[in-house]
């Protein structure tokens, strides 16, 4: 019987995540939308109601608030009964005119994107992403960020495989694309638990971004008033919670991200695995 040997190979390509690892520092074009259309519901909801389920596709995002217990007595409240499906399809209709006109504002790319992107173009390493945008959405993210100098060379939404995050198809359409196999020779990079379950789920390397994403929640300018000291302190339970959902590296920003690839690429020519 003949033994599959460790690739030994040179990493092939990186999947990144979009808002709070590219765009969108701090990851506030979602969080916007959802919070409007529960209020065109009469229910009120929070940024953390908001922020608690990042990086599902969209519409199961929807779901999931509606299924936090506090959420889902406020609507019983005020619709006088339990939410049902076509509630959750007509918010998801809803949300997706507020997601096109939301991402006009929140497409900026995070510093040290432009240059992450170079390094991997310059170590031959192909760029896919992921995303729990829809398809109609990415194309206008991909056309804005495209404006601003990022054009990866794969970019999969749910809409286009069975089943959106924590599940892999995204990763594995993308390594499909990209014609890139086997799958320890890609890595995937994101700022939510569902990105690191993606990369987990589909046996790549995963990073976990922390300081520009969803699980911080801050802007650039609010990040520059915090004391380094508070700064700190805020990062380490979102490390903790990226370490235990199984994340093999935790940078702070996608401007960390090339140390972290030579290292990767290193090991992998030791023959080990993530």
């Amino acid at each position: 019987m003949t033994q599959h040997k460790p690739y030994t190979g040179p990493l092939k390509a990186v999947i990144f995540d979009w808002a709070g690892t590219t765009i969108d520092y701090g990851c506030f074009a979602p969080v916007a939308v959802f919070i409007k259309v529960f209020k065109q519901q009469g229910v009120k909801i929070g940024i953390r109601h908001a922020r608690a389920s990042m990086g599902l596709e969209k519409k199961d995002h929807i779901r999931a608030i509606a299924q936090q217990p506090e959420i889902a007595e406020r609507w019983r409240l005020v619709k006088g009964r339990a939410w049902n499906e076509a509630d959750i399809e007509a918010m998801y209709l809803d949300s997706l005119e507020a997601q096109l006109a939301s991402v006009l504002n929140y497409t900026e790319l995070i510093p040290g994107t432009l240059e992450t992107i170079q390094y991997c173009r310059e170590h031959r390493l192909k760029i896919g992403t992921s995303t729990g945008y829809s398809r109609t959405i990415m194309n206008r993210v991909l056309s804005l960020a495209a404006s601003r100098g990022y054009v990866p060379d794969a970019a999969i939404t749910p809409g286009d495989v069975p089943a959106g995050r924590p599940a892999p198809w995204m990763i594995y359409q993308n390594a499909m694309q990209l014609g890139v196999y086997p799958m320890v020779a890609m890595v995937k990079v994101g700022d939510t638990l569902p990105d690191i379950e993606e990369g987990l789920n589909s046996g790549t390397w995963t990073i976990g971004v922390t300081q520009t994403g969803n699980e911080l929640g801050l802007s650039q300018s609010e990040i520059y008033t915090l004391p380094l000291t508070e700064l700190a302190a805020r990062l380490v339970p979102i490390e903790g919670r990226m370490r235990e959902a199984g994340a093999h590296y935790i940078v702070r920003s996608i401007a960390d991200v090339p140390a972290i690839l030579a290292d990767i690429e290193t090991r992998l020519q030791m023959g080990e695995q993530p």
